[in-house]
């Protein structure tokens, strides 16, 4: 058993599918969706696969250096405020319209 799995060499192409999968599930949920919520989860989670791209990167091409790793601390961060930001105008948008569809934004005058 040990044999085997010492054979097995892992790749970023392990790394690098599951995030293609994760970016393409984001971008299907988010041209789909019409809930905002759900909108803002697939933003999300485009960002998390970038995110992983970022680590992937630096630790298969530049072992040595921290830089992918720190600027994915940094996304991350920007991330969190963006939701923060993003929840409290859903929430100004649901107490204009008591609803958080898409369609119903649209309809709303400024």
């Amino acid at each position: 058993m040990n044999e085997l799995l010492n054979s097995i060499h892992i790749t970023p192409l392990w790394y690098l599918i599951p995030s293609l999968l994760m970016f393409c599930a984001g971008v299907y949920g988010f041209l789909t969706r019409k809930n905002l919520i759900a909108m803002l989860i697939s933003i999300e989670l485009m960002l998390n696969a970038v995110d992983i791209n970022f680590v992937v990167f630096n630790r298969y091409f530049f072992p040595h250096s921290m830089e992918g790793m720190f600027f994915t601390l940094f996304a991350i961060a920007i991330a969190a405020a963006e939701t923060a930001l993003a929840i409290a105008i859903i929430i100004n948008i649901y107490r204009a319209v008591h609803n958080v569809d898409v369609t119903s934004v649209n309809e709303m005058k400024f």
